[in-house]
């Protein structure tokens, strides 16, 4: 088979890979994935302006995100239960983000716990929590951050409740997965897959289990969800988790102005204009055409980044041209993961950061931070 030239590429090989309850974990939204559509077609309806006859030499993507230098301005998000797509999976990602020079961004809801994915790794990655209703679990996750050296808080403010994910509820969704004569099938049909789920020991939430009080196994994510996510989490808790914290902190789920600005009240270092990849409010915005107004409302403030609906580098330049600092891709780098492996993380950043590069070049610059809204057509 030739190599994957494109994220879509590597999105097919992943589909024939992975057992479809966990490929469609990746792959889905809320409802009508109205949302998680127009996160994608947002995108394609930029068009960039071309330009010609300028010097192309010496181009460079390398740049910061909140502070931190990385090779370009993409970090990869957090991402629940990545540790299903292949095995270990979670600390396979951090290795290629760290060989790459790019943030890796562990979920609460990962497979491999905070300290597998610090015994494989030797520069500081960042950490996605979670807010539980056990606050004493809460400041747990914390310190166990920083005993690994988290260099980043990342907050998630949009999943106090979980949003309805159809795929996933016929799916029955679920890690380790039941023993069903439909999923039975899905594993048996994925023989490479499973092979490496064997020759590991992490197969439920390494994060979870044997930390959180009372609970011994944890069967369905949406459960645990329903059940710990903390419904009353508000604007006054942010200042208790920095507190708690006492580091950089990234608020991520801001799709509005006001709340974009609340976010820029509590002293956080960046914002993530994010709708959880389509995975909640089915029918809200796509995040590219909330960018430009929220980086007006606050990004003379603090550092706002974006995910959602980036499949390519030039989605990457588009988000810096509307004013992003620094964007993130999950389903990209999934793709990757189960289609290749570690192997397939950093061709899915190499596909990234190839098209990002001639793009740049033929829209007549050669350095990130020199790119702006001038490169989209019809707004120069």
């Amino acid at each position: 088979m030739t190599k994957p030239l494109t994220i879509a590429d590597l999105k097919k090989m992943a589909q024939r890979r992975v057992p479809k309850m966990f490929f469609d974990y990746a792959d889905s939204g809320a409802w009508t994935e109205s949302t998680y559509a127009a996160n994608e077609a947002d995108f394609h309806d930029i068009k960039l302006r071309q330009r010609v006859l300028v010097d192309m030499t010496n181009r460079t993507l390398e740049t910061t995100m909140i502070g931190q230098k990385v090779s370009m301005p993409v970090a990869l998000a957090p991402t629940g239960m990545t540790g299903m797509q292949h095995a270990d999976g979670e600390m396979l990602a951090a290795r290629a983000a760290e060989e790459f020079g790019v943030p890796f961004t562990l979920s609460t809801m990962s497979i491999c716990s905070i300290e597998d994915v610090a015994s494989v790794t030797t520069k500081p990655f960042w950490f996605q929590l979670y807010v539980m209703r056990d606050r004493g679990f809460v400041v747990d996750l914390i310190n166990r951050a920083k005993a690994a050296k988290c260099s980043a808080l990342v907050l998630t403010a949009d999943l106090q409740i979980i949003g309805q994910r159809h795929k996933d509820l016929r799916n029955g969704l679920s890690a380790p997965p039941k023993f069903t004569p439909k999923h039975l099938w899905q594993m048996a049909t994925r023989p490479s897959w499973c092979m490496e789920m064997l020759k590991t020991k992490r197969r439920n939430f390494g994060n979870i289990l044997g930390h959180a009080k009372g609970l011994d196994d944890l069967p369905s994510i949406t459960t645990f969800a329903n059940e710990q996510f903390d419904p009353q989490l508000s604007w006054k808790d942010v200042a208790w988790i920095r507190e708690q914290w006492g580091g950089p902190l990234i608020i991520k789920g801001i799709l509005d102005v006001e709340d974009a600005r609340q976010a820029a009240e509590t002293g956080a270092d960046a914002i993530i204009v994010s709708n959880h990849g389509g995975r909640q409010l089915d029918g809200a915005p796509s995040t590219i055409s909330m960018l430009p107004r929220i980086v007006d409302a606050v990004g003379d403030r603090l550092e706002v980044h974006i995910d959602g609906g980036i499949r390519s580098g030039q989605d990457v330049l588009k988000a810096v041209a509307l004013g992003a600092r620094g964007t993130y891709i999950g389903r990209p780098f999934l793709y990757g993961l189960g289609a290749m492996g570690k192997a397939g993380v950093t061709l899915a950043l190499e596909i990234i950061r190839k098209e990002m590069d001639v793009t740049m070049a033929l829209c007549g610059k050669r350095d990130i931070k020199d790119i702006d809204s001038s490169i989209i057509s019809g707004r120069q």
